[in-house]
């Protein structure tokens, strides 16, 4: 079970980001940093598609409401590319079947994600954009640590995601009321602009 604390900590850690998780294992690999990344995310396509990916989400991420657009987009492909993503760690170290840790990394990366969209949601309530750029900071700052410590010691990498996870949990338990008043607010400003379309729309 030596793998298991890097495909947990890697599938949280996609939940968040995952193509910076895949850029950033895929470039340790290829420079030789870490013996610990399958040759299969060191190839130079994956590292280019990774790395223009991760630039792009890098952009959207920092926009409100854009974030949460981007972020619903990638309700299927973040838990993917982490289950992927903890089946190739696995089938590289052979400690632990590929199968059982896709669905560990998988099933992380969703409950990550999950959070970190719900979180989200909360931010784009305040009135200004900053608040979403340092979020959005802390995040890419977050992966990119928690991914090199992985490497090198995977169980305090694991222990730090799990406290990760179990806090983002609790706090979007605690702002899910004010991120239902924020949808409501948001669909009655659609009522109003089609109330108001239709509206110019009988008079013209």
């Amino acid at each position: 079970m030596s793998v298991l604390p890097l495909v947990f900590t890697s599938g949280w850690a996609s939940g968040i980001n995952a193509y910076a998780v895949v850029f950033l294992l895929g470039l340790m690999g290829a420079t030789g940093i870490s013996d610990e990344v399958p040759p299969a995310l060191e190839r130079t396509d994956v590292l280019v598609v990774a790395g223009v990916l991760f630039l792009c989400e890098a952009v959207a991420d920092k926009i409100p409401y854009v974030d949460t657009a981007w972020d619903a987009v990638h309700t299927a492909i973040r838990p993917v590319a982490g289950a992927v993503v903890a089946a190739l760690l696995a089938g590289q170290d052979g400690s632990l079947p590929e199968l059982a840790a896709g669905a560990v990394g998988g099933t992380t990366a969703l409950v990550s994600h999950l959070v970190k969209a719900g979180l989200r949601l909360g931010v784009n309530t305040s009135p200004e954009p900053a608040s979403n750029i340092v979020v959005s900071l802390a995040e890419d700052v977050g992966v990119s640590g928690i991914i090199v410590l992985a490497l090198f010691h995977p169980v305090a990498a694991a222990v730090v995601a799990a406290t990760l996870l179990a806090v983002g949990v609790t706090t979007v338990f605690f702002v899910m009321s004010r991120i239902r008043r924020s949808w409501r607010r948001w669909r009655e400003r659609r009522r109003q602009r089609r109330s108001g379309q239709g509206t110019v729309s009988g008079w013209g």
